[in-house]
């Protein structure tokens, strides 16, 4: 398969809800655990309404799932949902960049799929 090949309007939408780095920062505090509002917000520094704002857009983007216990919300990432993302970085590392030698171009890709688990 070639890199074409994943190229797709999904793939760039997710690529730009991603690039925020407001919504970056909400999908590393809720990538290995589950989290209420107030809990992100203390752990982000995030405040309203900009966190519920991002939140929304991550909702909206099918990234993260939440669950209501009472009155509060909880968020946690959705596991498949970076996955477009990790077979994107895997092609890069299948093929040696231009301007780097193949060893780099993989070890470049390795440590980006490392931040999205």
């Amino acid at each position: 398969m070639t890199g074409e090949a994943l190229i797709d309007d999904d793939l760039v939408e997710l690529l730009r809800v991603l690039a925020h780095p407001v919504r970056l920062k909400l999908i590393f505090a809720v990538r290995d655990q589950e989290l209420a509002v107030g809990q992100i917000e203390s752990a982000t520094g995030i405040g309203q309404p900009l966190l519920s704002q991002q939140l929304g857009v991550l909702r909206n983007a099918r990234i993260v799932e939440t669950r209501r216990e009472a009155k509060q919300i909880f968020y946690r990432l959705k596991p498949e949902a970076l996955a477009p993302v990790r077979a994107l970085a895997d092609q890069f590392g299948a093929s040696p960049a231009a301007t780097t030698s193949t060893r780099d171009a993989s070890a470049s890709a390795a440590h980006f799929a490392r931040i999205l688990r």
